[in-house]
């Protein structure tokens, strides 16, 4: 019925893979995927020195790590986006059963790196975040739940998929990590909502989240520790959000250059992770935050519209999720940094220093490209504007 309406489309099993990939990955994106990764590389070399002087290592330790976990999650985006949506739901049911178990072992032989939050797996040369590879397979799986619910004779996926949502939510809650369960919960709030919301699940969910919030605030003294500082009127100049805020008023409209701020000399020390912002903002001014946010918000912007007008019911609901998952992360990072959210402990998308949040979110934005190759009016007009990018 696809190909009777779009028309079917072509392709000669002789043609060799790369040309063909580069003919129909949407060029557009990509281009943004790779200047937001550049960036991250610049913005780690000039904010990651004075910590990997202060830890004994090598003045670079920390950019190297940054770009050799920055070209796997490169060629993990490049591999996903050719497989075909039917191979990404397998790998992303599994993924999930083995991310899921790693979570549920968090607590008996993980680490929080002294941080109040038990996240880490140590392998000793370096650490995995399994929350962080929960995140693509978990939009994935849920993703197909909900896809399955309409057919024929199909489970209730949706329903399934809430009690997926809520299981995982709850785990992350009690590490506690609520930084990235809000992450689990809007990309599932907006995955449901697209596929045919309920209000009265919408809105127990709603006062579910207000109840597990009061909860945590009496019962975790991390959780807590977070929202008093948020709501303190005066922020302490000597914690990490003071220092934030002073290199971001310091930054002005211009800057002080690349590779000039002061802040991350002293105890700035998220400055290549969680803070990168406050670096962005103190070296490159206000412009440097604006041209940061108008490209994510230019990537989002396409990922959402990918969502619009793809055809597969499944692929819709994962554009969706992955869309939501990169924008409100986004809004959680910056937000922290300039003091209008509490602080929650999560990356910038794509430019944050991360091993696992590199590659799941390239793996994440891999899956996107490749589902607009595979849509068959999408594909087509890829084509045609491959080739003439060619030309």
């Amino acid at each position: 019925m696809t190909d009777m309406v779009f028309g079917s489309v072509a392709q000669q099993p002789s043609d060799p893979i790369l040309p063909r990939w580069w003919q129909t990955i949407d060029r557009w994106s990509l281009t943004f995927v790779m200047i937001l990764f550049i960036m991250g590389i610049l913005l780690g070399l000039a904010a990651s020195v004075p910590l990997a002087q202060r830890n004994g290592l090598d003045p670079f330790y920390y950019v190297y790590k940054q770009l050799f976990f920055g070209i796997i999650a490169l060629l993990a985006m490049i591999f996903t986006s050719m497989l075909s949506p039917k191979v990404v739901r397998r790998l992303g049911i599994i993924g999930f059963i083995c991310c899921f178990i790693a979570i549920c072992f968090l607590p008996f032989l993980g680490t929080d790196y002294g941080k109040g939050a038990v996240r880490w797996y140590s392998l000793g040369f370096a650490s995995v975040q399994p929350s962080e590879f929960l995140k693509p397979c978990f939009v994935i799986f849920t993703a197909w739940l909900m896809a399955s619910s309409f057919e024929v004779g199909g489970p209730p996926g949706k329903r399934m998929s809430f009690l997926v949502c809520v299981l995982v939510v709850g785990l992350l809650a009690f590490q506690p990590d609520f930084g990235q369960a809000s992450l689990f919960l809007a990309s599932w709030g907006l995955m449901y909502f697209v596929a045919g919301a309920s209000l009265i699940l919408m809105f127990v969910m709603f006062i579910g989240v207000i109840g597990v919030g009061l909860f945590s605030y009496n019962n975790s003294e991390h959780f807590a520790r977070r929202i008093d500082g948020f709501l303190n009127p005066d922020i302490d100049p000597r914690t990490q959000l003071g220092y934030a805020t002073n290199a971001i008023q310091e930054g002005g409209f211009f800057g002080v250059g690349l590779g000039a701020s002061r802040q991350k000399w002293g105890n700035l020390a998220e400055a290549h992770t969680d803070f990168i912002f406050a670096v962005i903002g103190e070296e490159l001014g206000l412009f440097g935050t604006l041209a940061t946010l108008l490209l994510l918000s230019i990537l989002i912007f396409s990922i959402f519209k990918l969502a619009l007008r793809v055809h597969d019911p499944m692929v819709r609901y994962v554009a969706s999720g992955f869309g939501c998952w990169i924008a409100i992360q986004t809004i959680l990072n910056i937000g922290s940094a300039i003091s209008v959210l509490p602080v929650v402990g999560v990356t910038l998308p794509l430019v944050s220093d991360g091993g696992s949040a590199l590659i799941a979110t390239y793996m994440g934005i891999g899956f996107v490209l490749g589902a607009a190759r595979r849509d068959p009016a999408i594909y087509k007009e890829l084509q045609e504007s491959g080739i003439k990018w060619l030309r």
